[in-house]
């Protein structure tokens, strides 16, 4: 299935774009809606609603989640409404969109599109993708396929969950120079090469636009660290590249 209208779902934005999967690439002009606020099930749901009609789209839905997915079910939430815990997020967008649906976490969905396409290309061995914005998410893969629903931003770090101390939301929040907040994500970096000795660290988000301030900061870890090469794209991609494989068949 080559054409996807992929959707991506952040604590910020709700971003959206059809994409080849084939190659990786978007077909049309990416739009973004901002998350309502309160983010639940119901107010979220109109938005992917309103991007699938802004696209005119009829195939194929890929929609991604900050937070665990399984089997469809949203089972955390962190960054939108918990309401959305147990929610059957397949069945919810496939009755209000009338379309096939697949929902993945949005971490993983960047993770596969980065393999795929990007940073992680041809990459084997152990690789960890990060994308750093309004929490922290990953994606883990064993030469080249995924451990889903990782969620290694919520390991603790001195007594908080590490996305309060080294996202980019924590880095705007507490107006920290990018030396401050490179030392932060040094030490967060550190201890997941501890426990996943990975081979490559891949950062992304919209972060890694501006991979030049931070990441010539980061120091004694042992894997290479690159920036992803996707940018916001990833989560997209992703979610379209997902279909079939990630969520069930709505």
């Amino acid at each position: 299935m080559a054409h996807v209208l992929g959707i991506d779902i952040g604590g910020t934005g709700i971003k959206a774009a059809p994409a080849d999967t084939t190659r990786g690439e978007l077909i049309a002009e990416r739009q973004k809606i901002d998350t309502p606020q309160p983010a639940t099930p119901n107010a979220v749901t109109e938005v992917v609603q309103k991007l699938v009609a802004d696209f005119s789209w009829t195939g194929s839905v890929g929609i991604t989640f900050p937070g665990v997915v399984v089997g469809g079910i949203i089972q955390t939430a962190a960054n939108l409404d918990h309401s959305w815990i147990g929610t059957d997020a397949v069945k919810a967008f496939s009755a209000a969109t009338k379309l096939p649906v697949s929902v993945i976490n949005d971490a993983d969905a960047a993770g596969i599109a980065e393999m795929a396409f990007g940073a992680g290309h041809g990459v084997r061995g152990t690789v960890l993708l990060l994308t750093l914005g309004t929490g922290i998410g990953s994606a883990l893969f064993i030469d080249g396929t995924l451990v889903p629903n990782t969620e290694f931003g919520h390991i603790q770090i001195r007594g908080k969950d590490a996305e309060k101390r080294a996202s980019e939301h924590a880095r705007e929040e507490h107006d920290l120079s990018w030396g401050a907040w490179a030392g932060r994500v040094d030490e967060y970096l550190a201890h997941m090469e501890a426990l996943l000795s990975p081979d490559l660290i891949i950062i992304g988000g919209g972060i890694s636009k501006k991979s030049d301030k931070f990441l010539p900061r980061l120091t004694g870890l042992r894997a290479k660290i690159v920036p992803a090469t996707m940018l916001n794209d990833a989560g997209i991609v992703g979610a379209a590249m997902a279909v079939g494989r990630g969520g069930r068949p709505g």
